[in-house]
């Protein structure tokens, strides 16, 4: 099952990523938690060391992994006809959440007893010539090559605002957590990022954060209605989290466990469709192929999409 934390920019979404992320794998879940935000905090709201990130990142790397996933697909005859969105087909390697598999191996550390990918910073070449979405790129690849199960998670902190509608990524999730303070401002966000999510079926459910008492929490309820799953509450755990002195999740304030249990619980109450899922890669390549693709790699990008393939 897959999570993505959103909101604006200092709503705390990287911190409830972590938060839920460490909560679920103190529950004995397996779970992998992707900074997909360019600045690149989540190991760090995990417990790890700044100085020692992991091995690689999924967004520099992307050659090794287009040629990994096309495994032996005969529909993808190399890595440079590949774009973010090609979809898996027959013979295509699809991925597991097993810690030993070569690409985790290659990619993935460990912090806060969370495995976690990261996709990267800009680095002098990107600078001025790139957006971040040749970043986040590598995460959509590899989602739509992902085959988790119920019992396993996947949580994603992604970029901020509604920079996420830029590419097809936002409707990889089974469920979208908005992270909202109680401000008019936290609450814009989430009506245009509903507004954009509604014409895709995008699970959307808002979390407030930084609420300091009962008027926050009524703002909120006025404002998102039946969206709103739940409020955290100012918590000491997090602020000595965020100077370095991680706790064992077991000491965060039992009302704010009681938030991430009441996400869990709504993540684990839904069924991925696993036919319509691929028909959302297929849509999306095909408009990328359409927009710049076909004329990037100089072939015809569509002829990827296999007619009857469902990953499964």
């Amino acid at each position: 099952m897959r999570i993505a934390f959103v909101g604006k920019g200092g709503s705390g979404k990287t911190t409830t990523a972590a938060l839920f992320s460490r909560y679920t794998a103190g529950l004995g879940r397996p779970v992998l938690a992707v900074d997909a935000d360019i600045n690149q905090h989540l190991g760090v709201a995990l417990g790890a060391d700044p100085a020692a990130p992991p091995p690689r990142a999924l967004g520099g790397d992307l050659t090794w992994l287009k040629d990994h996933v096309r495994g032996e697909n005969p529909l993808l005859p190399s890595a440079d006809t590949m774009i973010k969105t090609t979809p898996p087909g027959p013979g295509s390697r699809m991925l597991s959440l097993d810690p030993s598999g070569e690409l985790l191996q290659r990619y993935s550390a460990v912090a806060g007893g969370v495995r976690y990918l990261v996709t990267g910073a800009f680095d002098e070449a990107d600078i001025g010539v790139s957006c971040y979405h040749s970043k986040t790129g590598a995460v959509e690849l590899y989602l739509n090559h992902l085959l988790d199960g119920p019992g396993e998670y996947v949580a994603v902190d992604m970029t901020a605002g509604a920079d996420a509608f830029a590419s097809g990524l936002f409707t990889r999730f089974d469920l979208t957590v908005l992270v909202c303070e109680p401000t008019r401002r936290g609450v814009g966000v989430f009506r245009q990022y509903a507004d954009y999510a509604a014409e895709h079926g995008v699970a959307l459910r808002v979390l407030g954060n930084k609420v300091t008492d009962d008027s926050d929490v009524a703002y909120l309820r006025d404002e998102v209605g039946d969206a709103l799953i739940g409020c955290l509450g100012q918590s000491a755990w997090v602020r000595a989290a965020e100077r370095g002195a991680v706790q064992p999740v077991e000491d965060l304030e039992p009302a704010n466990r009681t938030v991430l249990a009441r996400i869990l619980a709504d993540l684990d109450g839904r069924t991925r469709d696993w036919a319509a899922y691929h028909r959302g890669t297929v849509e999306f390549h095909l408009r990328n192929a359409k927009s710049w693709g076909d004329k990037a790699t100089g072939v015809d990008l569509a002829a990827q999409v296999h007619p009857t393939f469902v990953p499964a």
